[in-house]
């Protein structure tokens, strides 16, 4: 996307009373060109009130550096999983690495983002190790994607988690990290259908509006009645 509908978009949000406005990009990372054309569009979000935030993979304490100068608030790196698990879902490159760098992004003094994904075909254990190794390296926000799977993919079988095993997760990451931002992403409305409210009486306290990466979410109109409908605050 180019400047202009990345800004376009973050004036959306902003419509809508979000927080945080982040940049996404796949890969392993953006080309020093595209860092500092990146670096611009923080620049400009940070000026229109909000809290930046940015996905840009396994950049090292230089470009994290050139990030924060920019106005960067908080830099977002999925652990996605349990060490033990980690190799069967990812080849790329390795856990060490993703530790590795959410070191260097905290080193800096930037807040930090990391959570992962469930519904992989990780076990409880995966889950909970997690949990503790998110406790370890205390980062301050922990999203909670859910499994979507889509026809053609290596995990394109596997079938959506059930709701009440969804909310479990969230409850037992609350018990583990009862001072952390636990926030509801990725797979929400396929995943928990009718049971999307649940997630705040399970623990967690924000969730991403809009679309995903990938999939559909819901109207950020509905989640906002759904808040409201709560007599909670945003």
């Amino acid at each position: 996307m180019d400047k202009e509908k990345i800004l376009n978009a973050a004036s959306s949000a902003k419509k809508y009373g979000s927080r945080r406005f982040c940049i996404v990009t796949s890969g392993m990372k953006p080309s020093g060109m595209e860092l500092e054309e990146i670096c611009t569009v923080v620049s400009e979000i940070r000026d229109m009130g909000f809290l930046p935030c940015a996905t840009l993979g396994m950049l090292e304490k230089k470009q994290l550096g050139q990030l924060k100068d920019a106005g960067l608030y908080r830099y977002h790196h999925n652990l996605e999983t349990s060490e033990a698990f980690f190799t069967e879902i990812c080849t790329t490159h390795t856990y060490r690495e993703k530790i590795k760098t959410i070191e260097a992004a905290k080193s800096l003094g930037l807040s930090v983002c990391s959570g992962g994904i469930f519904g992989l075909g990780e076990t409880w254990e995966d889950r909970i190790d997690m949990a503790f190794a998110l406790k370890d390296i205390e980062v301050d926000s922990v999203p909670i994607n859910l499994f979507t799977p889509i026809n053609g993919t290596p995990l394109g079988e596997k079938e959506l988690l059930n709701p009440l095993e969804a909310l479990k997760i969230i409850a037992i990451y609350r018990l583990v990290l009862p001072d952390r931002e636990i926030r509801i992403c990725g797979g929400r409305p396929s995943t928990l259908r009718e049971m999307n409210s649940y997630i705040f009486f399970a623990g967690a306290d924000g969730l991403l509006i809009g679309n995903y990466l990938t999939t559909q979410g819901k109207r950020p109109e509905e989640d906002i009645q759904m808040i409201k409908d709560l007599e909670f605050e945003i």
